[in-house]
Parts: structure tokens; C-alpha cells; sequence
């Protein structure tokens, strides 16, 4: 059999419509600080600071001020919030992907584990980020994927639930989560594929 045309298509945010790199941005507080480029890229990506930061158990300001305080940062937090959001780039063909499934009359989403100032930086450097229906943050929802209650925020937005929706991730554990909402997933490993996936589901015209 088969499987459904999706009614909405859900699109991670990070590796899925942007990548980004967060070497870029400890190379820009190293060289502001008393850590090594490889020790704050480390503390940024695997410390449980940035959790905390991401489920908006603490604000940039708090964040800030620990990075600071750990690495001996000394630039302002302005300063600092460009050094840490300037780290994305574009995934063109995904947002090529996106922009097609609008134009169809598919509603679209960003379902993400982010924080304010990337959001804010890339609402304002990138336009394709304004063209979706809605945006579920997990700095806003208190809670991260794969945890399944913001799965179900995901559903209340768009108003679809189970094989309706059509979820997009690098993540294989986020993927999952999804799946056994009974979403039809796909796991992100390059646009190309997960195009194809997309087409055979109905959603775009073969090329």
C-alpha cells in the first residue's frame, strides 16, 4: 500500500534548511577570551548550558554571562550575540524544496531546538524564513526534541496529526519520535534524497 499524501510538511531548522558551524563562532570568543578555540567549541556544543539556553530555562543574558564568567569572554553582549549567531549558512536546494511546496498549497513549519539570538539572526539575514505557516521553538516551548510533548505542539499548531504530517530531520532520534506519532518521517542526509522522497509522496512533480 502505498502511504498518504501528507496534508503539511514539518522541516527541522539546523542541517535540514541551514547548516551551520559552531567552530565559527568560538574561534570569534576564543580570540576574546582565556580558552583555546577547541575547549569553548566543546563548552558551547556539550556543556549543559546550552540545554538550558534551548528550553528557556535561562535567557541570553544568562547565558552570556556564563560564557563569559567560564571562558573569560570580554566583548559586551551585543558583540557577543553576533559572534555566536553568525554561524549559518543556507541549504539552498531545501530551501528551494520549501518554497515549491508553498507555491502548491502545502503548509510548511519550523519545528527546532534553537535559541533567541539564532532565531533572531536568521529571521533577519535570511527571507525564507518569514514564508512558513507557523514555528514551533523549543526555547519557547520549554522543551526540546525528541521529547514528545512538543511533538504535540507541532499537531495543535497545524491542526494535522499522524500520516498528515511529513516531518523532515538529520536527527535519527527526533525522526523516531515522530514516527511513532505516526507521522511519516524522513531522515535528512542530503537534499537530493530527501527530494525524491518528497516527490514520491505526491507533494512535487518529478523533474
Amino acid at each position: 500500500m502505498n502511504p498518504a499524501r501528507p496534508h503539511a510538511v514539518v522541516f527541522d531548522l539546523g542541517k535540514v534548511l541551514v547548516d551551520f558551524d559552531y567552530g565559527i563562532a568560538a574561534r570569534k570568543i576564543a580570540a576574546k577570551g582565556k580558552w583555546m578555540h577547541d575547549e569553548v567549541k566543546r563548552f558551547i556544543a556539550e556543556s549543559p548550558l546550552l540545554f538550558r539556553y534551548e528550553t528557556g530555562l535561562i535567557s541570553k543574558e544568562d547565558f552570556y554571562a556564563q560564557v563569559c564568567k567560564t571562558t573569560g569572554y570580554c566583548g559586551d553582549l551585543e558583540e557577543f550575540g553576533g559572534h555566536f549567531s553568525d554561524i549559518f549558512t543556507p541549504i539552498e536546494p531545501m530551501v528551494a524544496l520549501q518554497t515549491e511546496l508553498r507555491k502548491k498549497g502545502t503548509p510548511t513549519y519550523i519545528f527546532s531546538n534553537t535559541n533567541d539570538l539564532a532565531i533572531h539572526h536568521i529571521r533577519r539575514n535570511f527571507p525564507f524564513f518569514g514564508n512558513f505557516d507557523g514555528y514551533v521553538l523549543s526555547y519557547e516551548q520549554g522543551a526540546m526534541k525528541p521529547d514528545e510533548k512538543i511533538y504535540a505542539v507541532v499537531e495543535q499548531m497545524s491542526g494535522k496529526g499522524g500520516p498528515e504530517i511529513l516531518y523532515l530531520d538529520d536527527r535519527l532520534e527526533n525522526v523516531e519520535a515522530g514516527a511513532r506519532r505516526g507521522w511519516q518521517v524522513i531522515l535528512q542526509e542530503s537534499p537530493d534524497k530527501t527530494r525524491a522522497l518528497v516527490t514520491a509522496l505526491g507533494l512535487l512533480q518529478s523533474q
